[in-house]
C-alpha cells in the first residue's frame, strides 16, 4: 500500500502547478541574478538609485547612478545585461531569465502605476 501511495504522490506531483509564479521568478532573478542584484543599482522597481558619489581632484560632485530601467524595451534589457553597459558588468543569463525579469519589471511597475492612480 505504501508503493502505491508514493507512486500516486509522484504522479500527481508531476501535475502540480509550477512551484514559484512567473512573477516570483522574475523578481528573484531581479534580486539575486547569479550573485548580484539589480536592487542596488536600478531601485527595487527598476527606477534608478544613486550607486556612488564623490569630489573629484578639482572639489566637483561625481555621481554614479544606475538608470531608472521601468520603461526600458526588451532589446534594451538583453543589450545591456549580455554585454554590460557603462559601469553594468555584463551577465550570464539566458534569454528566458531576461525574458522573466523584463516582465517583472513590467507587472511590478504596471501594478504599482494602478496604486497610485486609486490613492
Amino acid at each position: 500500500m505504501k508503493k502505491i501511495s508514493l507512486l500516486c504522490l509522484c504522479l500527481f506531483s508531476l501535475q502540480a502547478e509550477d512551484f514559484i509564479s512567473e512573477f516570483e521568478y522574475g523578481q528573484m532573478l531581479y534580486r539575486d541574478p547569479r550573485g548580484v542584484s539589480c536592487v542596488p543599482c536600478h531601485g527595487e522597481t527598476g527606477e534608478g538609485r544613486e550607486i556612488v558619489s564623490y569630489h573629484n581632484a578639482k572639489g566637483v560632485r561625481v555621481t554614479i547612478s544606475g538608470p531608472d530601467i521601468r520603461t526600458a524595451s526588451l532589446v534594451q534589457i538583453r543589450e545591456s545585461v549580455q554585454q554590460g553597459k557603462g559601469v553594468m558588468p555584463r551577465y550570464f543569463l539566458t534569454d528566458k531569465e531576461i525574458r522573466t525579469i523584463h516582465a517583472y519589471l513590467q507587472k511590478v511597475n504596471a501594478d504599482n502605476n494602478e496604486s497610485s492612480d486609486d490613492g
